[in-house]
């Protein structure tokens, strides 16, 4: 399926067969594509570049199609890696958090830091940790393949 040229998101690069690799909603995905383009809140004299993520119901694109900033993007996959390491280690507390110091990490970006905790504003962040470190597991395969990929990639543009 095509990915809609005529919006206010101008797609550049994309990836029109994105619901046939969509993790565990591999080949039956509403998110059909994935772009790179100009941003749809751009401005006059202003671009800025946005990735997409392109859902459609059967019938129409989805108003539930999700734009970010390339920058978010890094950002999400940051929060990722840091979750994913979390996790690993996790085991050692009982309720898999410190309750006295929920801080995960201070991950240092523009001269300030992007504090990455456990949300314990949750009331029932007990469970939701046990679900969260379920989920993970249960998708461990499908992660580390991309996230391998990432790294291999990375490596090759020489970070």
């Amino acid at each position: 399926m095509k990915i809609p040229t005529a919006l206010k998101h101008k797609p550049v690069i994309v990836s029109e067969n994105y619901e046939n690799v969509d993790g565990r909603s591999a080949y039956h995905s509403d998110a059909k594509g994935l772009s790179l383009g100009l941003a749809q809140w751009n401005d006059r004299g202003k671009v800025d570049i946005s990735a997409k993520v392109w859902r459609y119901t059967g019938e129409k694109w989805s108003r539930q199609s999700e734009e970010l900033p390339l920058h978010r993007v890094l950002d999400l996959a940051i929060l990722i890696c840091r979750a994913q390491a979390y996790f690993r280690e996790a085991y050692r507390f009982p309720k898999l958090y410190d309750p006295d110091n929920p801080v995960i990490d201070r991950v240092g970006l523009q001269g300030d830091a992007m504090t990455i905790s456990v949300c314990t504003d949750n009331k029932r962040i007990e469970e939701d940790l046990q679900l969260f470190r379920q989920a993970l597991s249960n998708d461990d395969e499908l992660l580390c393949e991309r996230l391998q990929t990432l790294a291999r990639l990375l490596k090759e543009m020489g970070y």
